[in-house]
């Protein structure tokens, strides 16, 4: 791993946007982060390097939202995680992470396109949201597509904005839900290798721009309406499944 100019000029503007996305937005597009590194990493690389800043990215915006997280829903995904944590752990290496990425972005835009359709009146409404067994579902795919490639936020998003909750429920609980995550994943990493001393020299001199990003993201998240944050929830979910399909495809 070569820390020149180059390196940096992908690096900075990656964390920085993935402190925003999880200090303000759900964390939905935090995961693009890792795909923008392996541009210049190879993707063990990229997604080593990403853990430990997305961890102290937790930590800041825990500070941020303490205790506003609505801990039923946290909890169903965090126990749903850890299965899908342990299978990422047997399955990386082996399984192609595309096919992963094609499933969940199908999965992701396709939330969408449901959601618009039924405030459209196109479908009917449900009688109720998604309770103990959908958040089991989802936590457990976010767990592992978060073990393969960081890519946990358009699964996560999918259970949580069934939810019907306030934008700063909605960003604290999906804060605690993956600090959780995160933190479950780091022993895994260890033990198939995917950490090594560039990764954390890395992390020492870019870890400044993960607090600041955060930062950023909820002050802009403190900005906005209930109905622009959704909105952009939404947005960001359509981009981040339309990129996990073209990455997967291409």
């Amino acid at each position: 791993m070569l820390f020149d100019a180059h390196f940096f000029a992908f690096a900075i503007p990656a964390v920085i946007f993935a402190g925003m996305s999880k200090g303000g937005f759900g964390s939905a597009a935090a995961f693009a982060a890792t795909p923008f590194l392996a541009l210049i990493l190879t993707p063990g690389q990229a997604v080593g390097l990403m853990l430990p800043l997305l961890m102290i990215m937790d930590v800041t915006a825990i500070r941020v939202f303490w205790r506003k997280w609505d801990w039923p829903v946290a909890r169903r995904l965090i126990i749903g995680a850890v299965p899908g944590i342990a299978l990422g752990g047997v399955l990386y290496g082996i399984a192609s992470p595309d096919v992963f990425r094609f499933l969940i972005g199908v999965v992701a835009v396709g939330f969408v396109i449901y959601q618009g359709a039924k405030a459209k009146g196109w479908l009917p409404q449900p009688k109720v949201q998604m309770g103990t067994k959908g958040g089991l579902f989802w936590g457990m795919v976010t767990g592992f597509t978060s073990f393969i490639s960081h890519a946990g936020g358009p699964p996560a998003a999918v259970y949580l904005l069934s939810q019907k909750m306030d934008k700063t429920t909605y960003q604290a609980t999906s804060v605690i839900v993956f600090w959780a995550v995160n933190l479950l994943k780091f022993i895994p990493y260890f033990m198939v290798g995917i950490f090594n001393a560039d990764t954390f020299k890395a992390d020492a001199m870019l870890f400044p721009f993960a607090i600041v990003g955060v930062l950023i993201g909820a002050y802009l998240h403190h900005k906005m309406s209930d109905k622009l944050f959704f909105a952009l929830a939404y947005i960001f979910l359509v981009v981040t499944g339309t990129k996990l399909i073209f990455d997967a495809l291409t």
